[in-house]
């Protein structure tokens, strides 16, 4: 028998689950993003301009010539430093599109039955992958993104979103440049050491409850906070993935077995560099101890991806893909250089640092920090790039204020990894991968950007 259910109760519960405050602020930002969001380098572009006029207006010693030879120094200043890390994202996706890690991803992907089960999946997966290296984790975010999408119907820029958001944990994983600068003894980057004389280990930095704690937390709401911002049916935009291309396989060998074919398809090539790698870290190692820096880092992902792709022309046909992901960051990387030109050589940099610290005391000093490096982020959208604008005020205040010089660093640095979240600068590689405009993605991850801003504040004010 079939039961009626009166008009007056049935709907009620309907709208307050499908339009709840969050969803609604959500659908708010996905909607000014899409609408409002330019190219990424155009916003590049925008910045070195509203840089210019602020320093201009508010910096210390703005001249006409002092903005823009620092704007022309900073241009090239950055280049050792952007190869660094363009390095760091080029070996993490050659290894990340391996035959063993593609396999593992489309394993997990079958895990995914479900849209809340995928973001979870897409979330985690990623955070780990960050965790461990965060050129890898921006990768595997679009790869496991694109995984799911050709298995399931989803939102695609709710799902990419996601795995970008899951890349927030990164300044705080084991490839954080700002730690694994302070750890590195004569680092260029290491203000600490310069000011103070000290090298920080990472156990006083990463191994820490000041970061391991937000960590986790961070772990269980970014799920949570996916799951609550859902797109309802009438608001997905499900992504047709047959329109877009497959990332490229290796091309099987062609043409006649000549010498120069055999070398490119000879896996000794690569085994001599995997073993003469291991045999060089193993030596650096045990003079110096176990440390993991950039360069460090660098070459355990090219030797891992090495070793995976088994062969010199399979290997060398990753790298030429990851080139191109990483095209419009080389066209950028420039610019943000340009801009912390300006604001080191004119002392923008130093009034936007000392606005927030000037109130500070030693244990509110490195919360202020954090704040100043939300702000500074949308202008120097590089953790290694950012220290060394905010560094040289922060490192000086520490010490005045007898305030822990690790937690202020992580301060800067869980500043970097949040205005991520707004900022569109390392969210290009992910969508270039995936597929996708950037502006949907966005407009999601400013509600990341919002869950980030109070956990990593919060534990800034209770654990130091």
């Amino acid at each position: 028998m079939q039961v009626d259910i009166p008009a007056d109760r049935s709907p009620a519960p309907q709208p307050l689950v499908q339009h709840s405050f969050i969803r609604r602020l959500t659908t708010f930002f996905v909607r000014l993003f899409e609408r409002y969001t330019p190219d990424p380098y155009v916003l590049a572009v925008a910045l070195s301009i509203l840089t210019a006029l602020l320093a201009a207006l508010l910096a210390p010693k703005a001249s006409v010539t002092t903005i823009f030879t620092g704007w022309y120094n900073g241009l090239f200043s950055i280049l050792a430093f952007a190869f660094q890390v363009l390095l760091i994202l080029v070996t993490g996706y050659a290894l990340s599109t391996s035959a063993p890690v593609r396999a593992v991803l489309r394993r997990l992907a079958t895990l995914a039955s479900t849209p809340k089960k995928a973001i979870v999946l897409t979330i985690v997966t990623v955070y780990i992958a960050s965790f461990l290296n965060w050129g890898f984790g921006l990768v595997v975010a679009g790869l496991i993104a694109r995984e799911i999408a050709q298995r399931i119907g989803i939102d695609f820029g709710w799902l990419v979103a996601g795995a970008y958001s899951g890349w927030m944990i990164f300044s705080s994983g084991f490839s954080s440049s700002i730690a694994l600068s302070l750890a590195t003894p004569g680092s260029n980057l290491n203000i600490v050491q310069k000011v103070t004389g000290q090298v920080l280990p990472l156990s006083s930095t990463l191994f820490t409850p000041l970061n391991l704690v937000p960590a986790v937390l961070l772990l269980i709401a970014l799920p949570i906070l996916f799951c609550a911002i859902e797109p309802s049916q009438t608001d997905a935009q499900v992504a047709n993935l047959s329109a877009t291309e497959e990332p490229e396989k290796a091309e099987p060998p062609r043409g006649p077995a000549t010498l120069a074919r055999r070398l490119e398809e000879s896996c000794v090539l690569n085994l001599v560099i995997v073993v003469a790698g291991i045999i060089a870290l193993s030596c650096i190692w045990g003079q110096s101890g176990f440390s993991l820096d950039l360069n460090s880092v660098i070459f355990l992902f090219l030797i891992a991806g090495l070793l995976l792709h088994w062969r010199p022309i399979a290997y060398i046909q990753a790298v030429n893909r990851a080139a191109r992901v990483t095209g419009p960051l080389i066209l950028q990387y420039p610019l943000y250089g340009g801009i912390m030109g300006i604001l080191i050589s004119t002392g923008l940099a130093d009034v936007v640092a000392k606005a927030f610290t000037q109130f500070a005391n030693a244990h509110t000093l490195p919360f202020w920090n954090y704040l100043a490096s939300l702000l500074i982020s949308l202008f120097v959208p590089s953790a290694g790039g950012h220290w060394a604008v905010q560094g040289p005020f922060a490192v000086p205040a520490a010490v005045g204020l007898h305030a822990s010089q690790a937690a202020t660093a992580m301060g800067v640095a869980y500043g970097e990894q949040v205005a991520d979240m707004i900022q569109p600068f390392w969210a290009l590689p992910v969508v270039a991968v995936a597929g996708i405009s950037i502006r949907r993605v966005m407009g999601f991850t400013v509600m990341s950007f919002l869950l980030g801003t109070v956990l990593f504040g919060a534990a800034l004010l209770i654990f130091v």
